[in-house]
């Protein structure tokens, strides 16, 4: 397949973000005496903020309301956000930025996709803040993954209509979301090992022998 764009999904793929996440839902669960762990959190993964706080709140036994529930998504975001400050152009790896110098000098475009509403953020950290040619993220859709809107976007946003456009993922969500928006797609991790992913990785690097 011949393609002309690749889009990337950012928490799990370019760099990672989870232990950022942990601590920062696990500040606000403890702060509201709410038991979260490990094994909760993997429940989160490639999931909105508002539903992540969901899942959070299946152990709280007080009714919150909108108003409360939206100060507790800021206060976690706020956590998080601090915590981001940590992260430096040494939290990318020397393959993933080989990997996407290498499929630039092939004239691919290249995209970002991802629900996060701090993608902008993260990628500055990274040294990567000019590098793409779109973002598509949490500050542009209304509706999360598994529904393809962050993709679809993405390609607009590149002019490139999605089958001329590889997604690469690491989770199922995401999968499931680029089969629904028309893209074929790239697995990482839990996702290489999803039988709706049209090609599964066993490492960044493996993105060159595919387009």
């Amino acid at each position: 397949m011949n393609y002309q764009a690749v889009i990337f999904d950012l928490d799990g793929v370019i760099c990672f973000t989870d232990r950022y996440h942990y601590q920062a839902w696990k500040s606000m669960a403890d702060s509201m005496g709410i038991y979260f762990d490990e094994t909760i959190n993997n429940r989160l993964r490639g999931v909105s903020r508002a539903e992540s706080l969901e899942i959070i709140l299946e152990r709280c036994d007080k009714v919150l309301s909108a108003e409360e529930k939206q100060a507790l998504m800021e206060q976690k975001n706020s956590t998080y956000v601090e915590l981001l400050g940590q992260m430096t152009k040494k939290d990318l790896s020397a393959e993933v930025k080989e990997t996407l110098d290498a499929l630039r000098a092939k004239g691919l475009k290249l995209a970002i996709g991802s629900s996060s509403k701090n993608a902008k953020l993260i990628l500055e950290r990274l040294g990567l803040k000019d590098y793409f040619d779109a973002v598509s993220d949490g500050t542009n859709i209304t509706k999360s993954k598994p529904d393809p809107e962050v993709f679809v976007k993405a390609a607009e946003f590149l002019h490139m209509a999605p089958a001329d456009c590889l997604v690469v993922e690491d989770a199922r969500a995401g999968v499931d979301a680029a089969k629904a928006g028309g893209f074929d797609s790239a697995g990482l991790g839990e996702a290489a090992a999803y039988e709706a992913v049209t090609y599964a990785m066993s490492s960044f690097g493996d993105l060159k022998g595919i387009v």
